[in-house]
């Protein structure tokens, strides 16, 4: 396909990228200015242009970051380079071809674009990008004086990079899909209520959307106790001044221990200190308002949970079989839904234990109703809207079919990451076909908004039912869904 070193011009430059199996390849292009000095805890700002061709072989560095449980330490950077994107292409000259932009999860504390390979979504006939951007305190501490949501700005800065410049590498910048997973389905939950991203894509695909979006009072709060623990107050002109990786030494410290906050409420039973902030300017509403309000409605919207979501995190964490009937009491204390509170929950589940309760209801608030609120919002407000559980077990252990296991379903069973934890060195053959299909239906839907299985609505609720032998159902948690139906996902705040 051309030359083994293909050069493309953008609209801050030349790039050289790479050929590889069959795509050209270009990585760490910057889409914005390093963020710091005077651009620290601020909006993004257009990167400069340069002279000559910068080579594009190498990831940009990732945002600052602990190491996530299980890898080595992050390389030491102080370029400050974190806003980049990367990009895979079947064909440069083609200019037609769906762009589907690649929003990573990681507890908006950790992951890059550099963790995904884009080769199995190019060789389906896409231009795939991914992107970096700001997390912990550098993307979403909520400090006066700074934009709040960095995170969520830099996302919209790299899709306006994507709306400049793709059709250089090929793409069609009028037939963008937005997706991501886990804190990326939060992002794109995010950017489907923001007056700043309106207009940017055209289809979005959310998988296991948090339910977690903050109020600035409860943000603030998170704040004042990282720079307390890095010895700061909590002020723009302190912060600005300190070490990113001091900052993110007194995350992971509040991160551990996140239980002794008492006065965060239900923040303190969950596993991250940060999510976006409805601070009524970058985000005016939470997703669920807006989009029932009609926000996002000539959105094509593609959403869904894995069955057994939080079963990951007790399983990861040694917990599995050793859930107590207090841990349970506690979950249920914060997180059962009106009317019926815990009483529901039980009398809903009999036949469950405490660990099997506790998870379900950790599923049902974190990640699973959430997602189908999203959808029932979006299709309420005459939305196109599509819904799928992943029900397949994952191969690799104890997991079932818990959270992220879509990652090495949809990037290929070897993938970076989580994933050979959860398939094992060698995933069976239907456990690949599954994950060749659920590609192939989201290449489908990024090409033309039809992934192959009806409309979910509100009465008719259609399904795709992801297990080895795919199948469309009505949705399959109704139990939950009955228990969560007069509920609103509103920002969490302080007790």
């Amino acid at each position: 396909m051309g030359p083994a070193e293909p050069e493309v011009s953008t609209t801050s430059g030349r790039v050289r990228g790479r050929v590889e199996h069959g795509n050209a390849v270009f990585r760490g292009i910057p889409f914005a200015k390093p963020p710091l000095g005077e651009g620290r805890f601020l909006a993004p700002e257009p990167t400069e242009r340069w002279d000559g061709v910068r080579d594009a072989a190498a990831f940009g560095p990732q945002a600052p970051q602990a190491a996530f449980p299980g890898t080595p330490e992050p390389p030491p950077d102080e370029t400050g380079e974190w806003l980049t994107v990367n990009v895979w292409t079947p064909d440069t000259e083609a200019r037609t071809l769906p762009v589907m932009v690649w929003i990573h999860g990681g507890a908006y504390l950790f992951g890059s674009g550099a963790s995904y390979e884009g080769a199995p979504f190019a060789a389906g006939g896409a231009v795939f990008v991914s992107c970096n951007y700001r997390l912990g305190v550098e993307g979403f501490a909520h400090i006066e004086g700074a934009p709040a949501n960095r995170g969520l700005l830099d996302a919209v800065a790299a899709l306006r990079w994507v709306r400049d410049n793709i059709e250089q590498f090929g793409g069609d910048p009028a037939n963008v899909t937005v997706f991501g997973e886990s804190a990326g389905a939060g992002v794109i939950a995010a950017l489907l209520a923001m007056p700043a991203a309106a207009g940017l894509f055209r289809r979005a695909i959310a998988q296991s959307v948090p339910g977690t979006f903050f109020t600035p009072e409860l943000a603030a709060a998170v704040t004042e106790s990282i720079a307390a623990v890095a010895g700061l107050p909590p002020t723009h002109e302190a912060l600005t001044k300190a070490d990113p990786m001091r900052l993110v030494a007194a995350q992971a410290s509040v991160t551990a221990r996140m239980q002794e906050y008492t006065e965060w409420g239900a923040l303190r039973i969950t596993d991250t200190p940060f999510s976006p902030v409805v601070d009524g300017e970058v985000l005016p509403r939470t997703p669920w308002r807006a989009l029932v309000s009609g926000a996002a409605r000539d959105v094509e919207l593609l959403t869904g949970h894995n069955r057994d979501e939080y079963r990951l995190f007790i399983a990861a964490s040694g917990r599995l079989g050793k859930i107590t009937e207090s841990e349970l009491n506690t979950v249920l204390d914060y997180f059962a839904p009106a009317p019926d509170g815990p009483a529901g929950y039980r009398k809903a589940y009999p036949d469950l234990d405490a660990g099997g309760l506790f998870e379900v209801v950790f599923s049902d608030w974190l990640f699973r109703m959430p997602t189908l609120h999203l959808a029932q919002a979006h299709a309420a407000a005459g939305g196109t809207t599509r819904l799928y559980e992943l029900t397949a077990q994952a191969p690799g252990g104890p997991y079932g079919a818990c959270h992220a296991l879509d990652i090495p379903l949809l990037f290929g069973a070897r993938s970076e990451g989580i994933g050979p934890m959860l398939t094992g060195a060698e995933p069976p053959a239907q456990f690949i076909a599954l994950g060749a299909l659920m590609r192939g239906e989201w290449l489908a839907f990024a090409a033309s908004g039809d992934p192959g299985w009806p409309l979910y609505g509100t009465e008719h609720r259609a399904t795709r039912v992801y297990d080895l032998q795919p199948d469309v159902a009505s949705y399959p948690e109704e139990t939950s869904m009955r228990l969560w139906e007069r509920h609103m996902f509103d920002a969490l705040e302080l007790p």
